[in-house]
This record gives C-alpha cells, structure tokens and sequence, in this order.
C-alpha cells in the first residue's frame, strides 16, 4: 500500500461512496479530521462485487481500503468501510479448514495467554468473544476455568462441539443474555480490530463483567516494530481489519469505557512454518516461492514455529 499523509474530512472528500460502503467518524473520539495514511485500492466505480471480495472473513487478502489516522486522538482506522450489517453477515456463513489446520500451534500460543491472564485472577467464570475454533476456552477449561464463548460462524461453533465437545453459541456479544455482572474475566483474541463498533463491545463486556473483573483485548499493534518497518507490507494490513490500535488508543478506549489498564504483553504466536509461508504469497511471490522450496526440501511444513509480528496483549480491570 502507498503511504499518502493527506489531511482530510469528510467536507473535503469529493470521491463518492459504494452503496454498501460508509463514510464514519472516529470510534474513539467522534471527530472528523483525519490524515490518510494509506490510500485504498478500492474504486467505487467497480461496484459492490469487489468491495465484498475484499470483506471476506477468513484469509489473508492485503488491504485495499483507505486507513486513516484521527487528528484528535490518533486512532488508526479504516474509512470508507464496508456498513456494519454486510460485516456481521460475512462473518456467519462459510468453512474455514486452514484455520483449523492450526489448532495445536494456537493451543500452545494460548496456554501462555490463560496463565498470564491467572496473574490477575483466579480461575472462574470466563468468556471468549469470537473464539473462533474455541481453542482457547478448551485451554482454559483444562485449568479449571467454566468456559463460555460466542463465534459469528456457525462452521467454526460446530467444529468446536464436534472436537473439543464445547458449545459455543453462534452470534455476537449482542446476541449474549447473561445476566450482568456475570463473568470474572472476559477475553478477545484477535476480535476488536474485526468489529465495526469497539467501543459498545468493550461497554457491553464492562456490564457483563463482574465488578474488578477483567477484559483481555488482544491486537496487531500499529506503533510495533514490525509494523513500522515493514510499513505498508506489514501482515496485519488485512482486508477485514476496520481499527489500527496502538498501547495509547487502546489505553484511551479501555478507560473510556470503565477499565483501567494493568498490563501488556508481547503476544508469541505459534504456528506451522508450511502454514506460514503461505500466508507470504500475497505480500511476496518471491518470497513465498523460496520459502515453499525450502520448507518441502527440510520436510518442515508441520514443524512448528513461533514468532512475533507486532500483536500485543492488554489486560484491564473494570472500575
């Protein structure tokens, strides 16, 4: 992606929007000045079909939208985005056998998240906001945890029934009736960066928390080293992701809706290297074509491998 470090509003903005597209105001802030960081591929004139191409919910498609950075509180975010019911509704249909493919690597990635989340609290009540595979809550409930979880995908919720014997319940934290104050720790691996409204999700987490529990966010960090020196190439650019968190505006939105932050992490992912390669060929041909050559020359392709990309861990506690 081009880096451009345009100021604009939407008063200067003069391209039109696709239909299923909408102009926004920070999410953290409520303003509308802004400087475009990156500008987007996408051209209205192509219609919807490539704009929900780009939208879909598995995969590793580079971004194509226009990211922005907020003038007033530096949030990072994307704008124009897709509106909000087209992501929700992209999220529930279709399989995703590559991201199971990786269930032991997020295993082992995730039993080094729960026992830095047992730092603060004892094992309880605990809820993973789209846990996907539920991994994570099979993890957890191995130590002890009652395990409670909620995923947009219904292939993926029945995957986890099917594997890990877990019912995870097909929706979103809107479609949760818990009674509040209900869980002691409330968890989101990867979420926040995916959903068009961070802040009402982290407002219902804080209701549904019991009061000091806590909410772990974990996030791609846009002010990472990785991030800062890969620039426009970096992973974490992705297609589906609408907000860019740093430590300072993840700090600003946690506080703002009744957290106070504790703790970060550096978040070690591991998965397999042949898995990993491929997740290359988007950002470098040549890159990938080498890596695949190697890795099937070593028979590698299962082995596993950790590494770190720029995503950090936020732990919070409810004020």
């Amino acid at each position: 992606m081009a880096e451009e470090n345009v100021p604009q509003n939407s008063e200067s903005s003069e391209e039109p929007v696709p239909e299923i597209m909408e102009s926004i105001m920070c999410e953290l802030c409520g303003q509308d000045n802004y400087l475009v960081v990156y500008k987007g591929a996408l051209k209205p004139e192509e219609g919807g079909s490539k704009v929900e191409e780009t939208y879909k919910s598995s995969g590793n498609k580079p971004s194509e939208d226009t990211i922005v950075k907020c003038n007033n509180c530096g949030l990072v975010y994307v704008n124009p985005r897709l509106k909000s019911e087209e992501i929700v509704e992209g999220y529930s249909e279709g399989s995703d056998e590559n991201f199971v493919s990786q269930v032991k690597g997020r295993e082992s990635t995730f039993l080094t998240g729960i026992k830095f989340i047992e730092q603060f609290a004892k094992p309880g009540r605990i809820l993973d906001i789209g846990t996907a595979s539920g991994s994570f809550l099979y993890v957890a409930k191995k130590r002890g945890w009652q395990v409670y979880g909620v995923e947009p995908n219904k292939w993926l919720c029945g995957w986890a029934q099917k594997n890990y014997g877990l019912y995870i319940q097909p929706g979103t934290i809107d479609s949760l009736n818990y009674p509040n104050g209900f869980f002691d720790v409330i968890t989101l691996w990867d979420v926040l960066e995916h959903v068009p409204n961070p802040t009402q999700v982290l407002q219902r987490c804080h209701s549904l928390l019991k009061p000091e529990g806590f909410v772990y966010v974990n996030y791609p960090d846009y002010n990472s080293y990785a991030s800062r020196i890969m620039k426009g190439r970096w992973i974490f650019l992705l297609s589906v992701h609408l907000c860019y968190f740093t430590r300072e505006t993840i700090a600003k939105m946690l506080e703002k809706t009744g957290f106070q932050t504790l703790n970060y992490r550096t978040h070690w992912q591991t998965l397999k290297l042949g898995y990993l390669v491929c997740r290359m060929r988007p950002y470098s041909m040549l890159l990938y074509k080498l890596g695949n050559f190697f890795v099937n020359i070593l028979r590698l392709k299962n082995f596993p491998f950790k590494y770190q990309l720029g995503q950090t861990g936020v732990i919070a506690r409810k004020k």
